[in-house]
């Protein structure tokens, strides 16, 4: 019996997934990235501002900016003697010589060891830098005639006129002194693992001196898997309320060999997020702030007798976020600064004299300034990313230092990142939004006119239609007080039919200023493979998560993950509300801080979620560091109750529905120690629940085998259990 064609069509229609929709394997996210983003790296401005370097391979070549055409391949590693195969460089300041970085060995989230060579490019001869052991963080002198670098916690220069090596220090121990790096939380906590800067004139290096000998230590059990023993990893890590290293600044002059030590005060139990030369040789910037990091200081040393001169002082009644205020720009006029600070309610721009008197504040309003990309003093004008408007966008936008003529350069909605050149005449546009994938584009300022598009990812939009991928759609909940919309979003099958009821899966980090929803483009492989299955995945921000303003950020001072948790829950309701939703299928999924809300909505909140995972979760603010921890928390001796209100170890009897655990015995950041607490804690309250620990791994899960075993691990209970 024949079928009409039109009914053979349909019948194929369906074969092939809804509306023609390709279907989403594991494999597609974890070990082909299907579905990943193309964007340009490593465009390197040289001085000129007209041309750039990038790497090709084992090549670096020289591009003309506005043609995008080859100019010289610079060097090729293949073809040097030695062979070398780099992963990275730097060029002199006078692009003269070429530092290459190989053999590169991963430490922590920053730090590593590596080998690097010298290229003279007159010369074209190759150099090692020092046959002593691989070396971390070298950097060249301004004048390009020397390179700095750290070994064994001591740091070095090495001459180039003659390759002399001199060894600046000499006390450098494991788990006791460290010179010219960092230990690990500031690592982890203030971004930065080179700690020491050379002075405008390269005849001095500011340093970095930790001694963190009375900083407790954590051990790491390393399995090692294949071999007989596992090994033991000891390192210094300062949990809240415990010691920290005692940090020294200290001055070392070259031509002289002799060092001043920097005067910060009396107290030592402080922090120094920042160290900076300001535009003369003679005086050195250094930030200070209190143990509880509510008082910041900044301070200018003069370097040949080491007197500091407090210059400025920012109090806050919680705290003061040098992690996002990080902006401390000295101009080459020699008498101002640019600073940037949350005192007037929203980060914003000010310019100083340099003995500490304000001039004026240079941008306002409520609205951030997201990040200060740097001044043209030529012109006197300053560029900067700012989500004034809308919080979710960042856009780019140009304004004199008077405070006047503020121009929108990148008008259109969704996510500028942008790429300035040093000499302001181009810059590269990183731009999307949620519905159209990164397009990068070179601008030219003068005029703000488009050159030409690097890159718009026409292939992946293919794929997309391919697949028919969900949309996000965005809307807003109610906070659990009722006094803010919060933000959220929602993907839905594409034969979404609004009279069925459908599961939901609620996916969140909700830490302090870092918001899940934003206005840009993300293919999120497992969300996607988890719609095509027919549940509708939401992000959900909380009070606390997003960039508005700093009396949003910081009411969840003191009392971490307690109005996230209501805020959470309160979604579920309004999720549990719309006439689509079946309220009794809900599943919640988080990763670190997500993974700390994730727990505790199951234990201290549950009933409301039938499903929650947890990856690499704090179970209690007790067992994380200090730096972090305190900011928000003050110590444990200060405020234990709310270290202890608003942990899951605490409401770990009250834990209902599917709940699956998950961290690698390898995070040197979270703890297994967090996991095992909670394991703990749930099986004395005799609770049935799943864990999954893997062999190693650090914070994120690594390998692309690993993670398909942990989306599979994932999906596999989501389906069984949601």
């Amino acid at each position: 019996m024949k079928m009409k064609a039109s009914v053979i069509c349909v019948l194929a229609l369906f074969c092939t997934g809804a509306y023609g929709q390709k279907e989403i394997t594991i494999d597609d996210f974890t070990l082909r990235n299907t579905f990943a983003q193309r964007s340009v790296y490593g465009i390197n401005w040289m001085k000129d501002g007209k041309h750039y370097t990038t790497r090709e391979g084992n090549k670096i070549v020289r591009y003309a900016i506005a043609t995008g055409q080859a100019v010289e391949t610079l060097v090729d590693g293949d073809i040097l003697t030695p062979q070398v195969n780099f992963t990275d460089y730097e060029l002199s300041s006078d692009e003269t010589k070429i530092l290459l970085l190989t053999d590169f060995e991963s430490i922590y989230r920053r730090s590593f060891r590596a080998e690097y060579f010298v290229y003279d490019l007159p010369t074209k001869t190759l150099h090692r830098l020092s046959d002593g052991g691989k070396q971390s963080y070298a950097a060249f002198s301004p004048d390009g005639t020397k390179v700095a670098f750290v070994r064994n916690n001591n740091l070095f220069y090495v001459n180039l006129s003659d390759w002399r090596e001199v060894q600046v220090t000499t006390d450098g121990l494991p788990n006791a002194i460290i010179n010219g790096t960092t230990d690990w939380v500031y690592e982890e906590e203030f971004g930065f693992v080179k700690a020491y800067h050379w002075s405008p004139d390269s005849h001095k290096l500011a340093y970095y001196r930790f001694d963190e000998s009375n900083v407790r230590q954590y051990t790491l059990q390393k399995w090692n898997m294949g071999a007989l023993y596992p090994e033991n990893y000891v390192y210094k890590y300062p949990k809240a309320g415990e010691d920290n290293s005692v940090v020294e600044i200290w001055i070392y002059d070259l031509p002289t060999n002799t060092r001043v030590k920097a005067d910060l005060g009396r107290e030592t139990d402080i922090y120094i997020p920042r160290v900076t030369w300001t535009s003369g040789p003679g005086t050195l910037s250094v930030r200070r702030l209190n143990r509880l990091q509510n008082q910041l200081d900044i301070l200018h040393v003069d370097v040949a007798t080491g007197k500091s001169t407090i210059v400025l002082t920012e109090r806050n009644a919680r705290y003061v976020d040098v992690d996002y205020c990080d902006e401390l720009i000295y101009l080459n006029d020699g008498k101002h600064f640019i600073y940037s600070s949350e005192e007037s309610g929203y980060k914003h721009l000010y310019l100083y004299t340099v003995y500490g008197q304000r001039v004026r504040q240079i941008t306002s309003g409520n609205w951030e300034v997201i990040e200060f990309l740097g001044v043209d003093e030529k012109t006197k004008t300053l560029y900067y990313i700012s989500n004034e408007g809308n919080h979710l966008n960042r856009n780019l936008y140009s304004i004199s230092w008077d405070g006047r003529r503020k121009t929108a350069l990148t008008p259109q909605p969704g996510t500028h990142s942008i790429n300035l050149g040093p000499d302001y005449e181009y810059y590269l546009d990183y731009h999307s939004h949620a519905s159209q994938p990164l397009q990068v584009t070179l601008y030219a300022m003068r005029g703000n006119k488009p050159v030409r598009v690097l890159e718009s990812n026409e292939e992946l939009k293919k794929k997309m239609a391919e697949y028919n991928l969900a949309s996000r759609e965005f809307f807003t909940y109610p906070s659990a007080d009722g006094t803010t919309r919060l933000d959220a979003t929602i993907m839905k099958p594409v034969d979404f039919d609004s009279s069925r009821k459908y599961p939901v899966m609620v996916f969140q980090y909700s830490g302090p200023r870092a918001p899940s929803v934003r206005q840009a483009f993300v293919i999120d492989g497992w969300a996607q493979l988890l719609v095509q299955k027919g549940i509708l995945v939401v992000t959900l921000d909380t009070r606390g998560s997003s960039y508005r303003g700093e009396a949003f950020v910081k009411q969840t001072y003191r009392q971490m993950g307690r109005l996230e948790l209501e805020d959470l829950l309160a979604g579920a309701r309004y999720l549990g509300k719309l006439p689509y939703v079946d309220s009794t299928r809900l599943g919640i999924y988080g990763w670190s801080y997500g993974g700390f809300m994730a727990s505790l909505v199951m234990t201290k909140g549950a009933g409301v979620y039938k499903l929650g995972i947890a990856g690499a979760p704090v179970t209690n603010w007790r067992y994380y560091d200090n730096i972090y921890t305190e900011r928000y928390m003050q110590r444990p001796q200060d405020n234990p109750s709310g270290y202890d209100d608003n942990s899951p170890l605490t409401y770990a009897h009250r834990l209902s529905g599917h709940f699956l655990l998950i961290h690698g015995t390898g995070d040197d950041n979270v703890h297994i120690q967090n996991s095992m607490a909670l394991q703990d804690a749930l099986i004395r309250a005799g609770k049935q629940f799943n864990s999954f620990f893997y062999p190693d791994d650090p914070h994120g899960i690594r390998g692309t085998r690993r993670r398909h075993h942990l989306y599979t691990l994932m999906t596999e209970f989501i389906i069984k259990h949601l």
